[in-house]
This record gives structure tokens, sequence and C-alpha cells, in this order.
């Protein structure tokens, strides 16, 4: 008698994650109206209709790919943060890493300021970006405690800084800064936030 195989369980082992780590590599190497839940599946090795397990559309992929996007960013500021450094050391620190991140992935960074999201996910967006930010309203709350940095709502502060830092991204990310010339600059950007522009 012939011995038919066993049925084996569907099994993918983290099928989310690999699906998330395909979609990156696209939107890194071919931008993000190249994606489909369709081709990810056939690279991937799972049906097409396995994705819809984890994502009803491509805009939940996107949604979740931003979210990604902010929780690595999150931990790559709290491993850069070091309280016990002097202010401008600190954040020089905290900005050379946020423009390290955003150099690294551009794509995901356009990605995650995207102002397409779904309603619900704009929310945890919302909760996303100010963990990130933590570490930088951190600082200008202890700084100004001390009477190192000029008094103000934190938060609007650090949306002022963080322009700057982002504006260097941008331009980074265009190709009117290279990247190296980028970084080797952050501590003049930094010390121009801190002390200003007029001779003293």
């Amino acid at each position: 008698m012939v011995r038919m195989p066993e049925s084996r369980p569907y099994h993918h082992g983290d099928l989310r994650a690999a699906l998330l780590a395909g979609a990156e590599r696209t939107l890194r190497e071919k931008g993000a109206a190249a994606l489909s839940l369709r081709e990810l599946a056939r690279e991937t090795g799972v049906s097409h209709a396995a994705p819809g397990r984890h994502f009803k559309d491509k805009q939940a992929l996107l949604d979740a790919l931003a979210l990604t996007g902010f929780e690595r960013l999150t931990e790559v500021m709290a491993t850069a943060d070091d309280p016990a450094l002097p202010v401008e050391e600190r954040l020089t620190r905290l900005a050379a890493a946020y423009l390290g991140f955003t150099i690294e992935n551009a794509a995901l960074l356009e990605l995650m300021y995207a102002r397409k999201h779904d309603p619900d996910v704009s929310q945890q967006l919302a909760a996303a970006v100010e963990r990130a930010i933590e570490p930088f309203v951190r600082l200008i709350e202890g700084a100004q405690q001390r009477g190192e940095i000029v008094e103000g709502d934190p938060e609007h502060i650090t949306l002022l800084a963080g322009a700057t830092l982002h504006g260097v991204a941008a331009f980074t990310a265009q190709g009117t800064l290279p990247p190296q010339a980028a970084l080797d600059g952050i501590d003049e950007v930094v010390h121009h936030l801190l002390h200003g522009l007029r001779p003293r």
C-alpha cells in the first residue's frame, strides 16, 4: 500500500516579520509604489492570500512599516542618550544618532513622516513619535532646570531643534549634502542651536 504523505500545518515562522523585512527591502530598492502584497507573498514562498492574515491591504503594510521604523528609531535614540554628559555633548550624540538613522533609512524615514495613514494608525504613530523624541525632551527639561537653555515649552523647543536636524537629513537624502559631510558637521549644527549665530 502506498503511504500518503501526512498533511502538514501551515508554518512560516514569523510570517509578519518576513513580510515586513521583504517590504522594507523593496521600499529601499524600488520605492513604495513597487510594493505589492502578492509579490511579497511570492518572494516569501507563501500563498498569495497568506499576507492577508496580517495586513488587510497595502496601506496596512505601509502603516506597519512606519510603526516599525519609529520603534527602531526609539531604540537608536535610547541607546545614544547619556544623561551624564554635558548638554552640548549629549545633544550632539543624540543628533548624530538621529542623522545616522535617517541616512541609513532614507526611504523608510519618508514613509514614517508621510501624512497618508489610516486614522487609527495615526494615533499610534503620534505616540511612537513621542517615544522617539523623549530623550530630546528630557535633555531640554534638564538643561532648563540648570539654566543652560532658555525657558519655554520643552516639546516646542524640541520641535524647533528637530526641524533643524530633519532639514539636514532631508538635504542629505536628496543629495545636497554628502552623508559623511552631514555627519561631520553635526557638532557645528548643535553648537549653533545652543549658542546662536551672533558673535560673542
